[in-house]
């Protein structure tokens, strides 16, 4: 081989190594709500929780960690697609120690929201409480890594982000302190200024690589369907708009900030389409129920109304889109997630 080849070659391999390390993420961190809790609601004191049969029966070991479903969440499935885990521990969970979050944590706490309001509805872990624990998370890593390598991997970590849902349906069209207030416009004005500031302090605390979750069709949910029988139980269209044009919020926040932060790679993964295509033609996916949940009557319960004394749970959490009254099952979860990484997370494998 000629020299110049051979030089040619040996820069071509340098360039290749150089685009591994940068798409090369080495942790998933995790902040939000029920969507991507792994089981941090199990160590505060709320009723909010998940950590008793049958949640998780179709986890692995059949073990209720306080994930909301049958088996993983969607961080789990994008954990094990980028080669990292194939489940990201709780935080709060102190089975777990620093060596197993030095590549996936999980500071999310179910029914918590952008708004401080929400969380206190069901006394569940604040938003800032989640960072706060990402910044005691931040100095026992360097404390186990030192600074070097554990700035590398807040640097270079993915930063998954599901917020929301609860500051509608369990605030905002709940309790009428928001809403005597603010209009719905105006309120998720409020909440985008509130994402901003989140995004802008993980920026501040040294992520770069970071996905915010878009709103899912919440008119479509179980728990929704269940109080609109005038309508024939159909998905409540007013709570689908305010979600779609929440997310176009979202969409510009997240252009507008690639330009403002330097350096910055910030993506949003919207679960709105596909999760409605899959409520719209569930048998395409294979399912065969997507207006009633598989635990329980399937129509309202959640939590602690889902429990292994209920006789009414299915036998095969597979042919249903729902696991309880507000939330996925695995199976939706996982084509959910395969969606999120070949599109929105694409460009970080």
């Amino acid at each position: 081989m000629a020299p110049k080849s051979i030089h040619l070659l040996l820069l071509l391999q340098f360039l290749l190594q150089i685009l591994e390390i940068h798409a090369k993420v080495p942790t998933i961190i995790v902040f939000g709500d029920s969507s991507v809790d792994s089981g941090n609601n199990n160590h505060v004191s709320t009723v909010l929780r998940s950590n008793f049969e049958p949640y998780g029966r179709d986890f692995n070991g059949g073990r209720a960690t306080g994930r909301f479903s049958n088996g993983r969440v969607p961080p789990d499935f994008i954990a094990e697609a980028f080669g990292v885990k194939p489940a990201i521990p709780a935080y709060l969970d102190t089975t777990y120690n620093i060596t197993d979050f030095a590549t996936g944590v999980c500071f999310a706490s179910a029914g918590t929201g952008y708004d401080n309001a929400t969380s206190d509805v069901l006394s569940v872990i604040p938003l800032w409480k989640e960072v706060e624990y990402y910044k005691e998370y931040q100095k026992r890593l360097r404390d186990y890594l030192g600074d070097e390598k554990a700035n590398n991997i807040f640097n270079q970590a993915l930063y998954l982000i599901s917020l929301g849902t609860n500051d509608f349906l369990e605030n905002y069209y709940l309790i009428p302190t928001r809403s005597s207030v603010y209009s719905v416009e105006e309120y998720q004005h409020f909440l985008e200024g509130i994402a901003r500031n989140f995004v802008t302090e993980l920026y501040k605390l040294g992520a770069r690589k970071m996905s915010l979750g878009g709103l899912p069709p919440m008119g479509c949910l179980p728990l929704e369907r269940t109080t609109n029988l005038f309508s024939g139980s159909e998905c409540i269209e007013e709570y689908n708009d305010v979600a779609k044009h929440f997310n176009w919020k979202l969409q510009g926040l997240v252009a507008n900030l690639n330009l403002e932060l330097p350096g910055i790679r910030l993506v949003l993964s919207n679960p709105y389409d596909i999760l409605l295509e899959i409520i719209r033609n569930p048998h395409s996916f294979g399912f065969e129920n997507a207006a009633t949940a598989c635990c329980a009557t399937g129509m309202f319960e959640m939590g602690y109304l889902c429990n292994r004394f209920n006789p009414f749970t299915c036998q095969d959490a597979d042919k249903y889109v729902f696991w309880d009254s507000f939330h996925p099952t695995e199976k939706t979860n996982g084509i959910v997630a395969d969606h999120v990484v070949k599109t929105s997370l694409a460009e970080f494998l």
